[in-house]
């Protein structure tokens, strides 16, 4: 590999560091990290798949390609809510495959160093608790920020059922 193209990934991965995409649910915040999404697009008309689990949605066609969808409200045990003109689908790549995520809007991207990640404090966490998927607590000012583990979002029985 040259070292011209070396550098333009390295400069990639760079630009990419510490980014958080931050949206909302219900008056919570949450962040998933910038390198697992692919776009964001406005709510659009989803086609069910029967015997699917409640929080996915079923699949949406992107320019040819059928995506999963998933409500993340519902993943995280927080009651349905009815979509609205800010309603968008994070269209993410985990685990090499493309699923979108169902928020209620999104924020902005922010920069949030290492530094200023903490580890959830030691709760006992069981398969009841939605907590299971927030990988760590962001300080951002003064407020906090919710980190959701994409790798945990989507579990080994999620991607069978897909």
């Amino acid at each position: 590999m040259s070292n011209l193209l070396q550098e333009i990934i390295e400069g990639e991965e760079d630009t990419q560091k510490d980014k958080y995409l931050i949206f909302s649910i219900d008056k919570q915040c949450y962040g998933i990290d910038i390198k697992n999404v692919i776009e964001i697009i406005c709510i659009q008309p989803i086609t069910e798949v029967p015997e699917l689990p409640d929080y996915i949605k079923g699949v949406i066609n992107l320019r040819g390609k059928i995506i999963p969808v998933m409500d993340i409200r519902l993943k995280l045990k927080k009651e349905e809510k009815e979509y609205d003109d800010r309603t968008c689908i994070i269209i993410l790549e985990i685990k090499n495959i493309c699923i979108g995520l169902i928020i209620d809007r999104v924020l902005e991207v922010a920069n949030i160093a290492e530094k200023n990640l903490s580890a959830l404090p030691n709760i006992k966490k069981n398969e009841e608790n939605p907590n299971k998927y927030i990988k760590s607590i962001a300080k951002v000012g003064n407020e906090v920020r919710l980190i959701i583990d994409c790798n945990k979002i989507i579990e080994e029985d999620d991607i069978e059922k897909l």
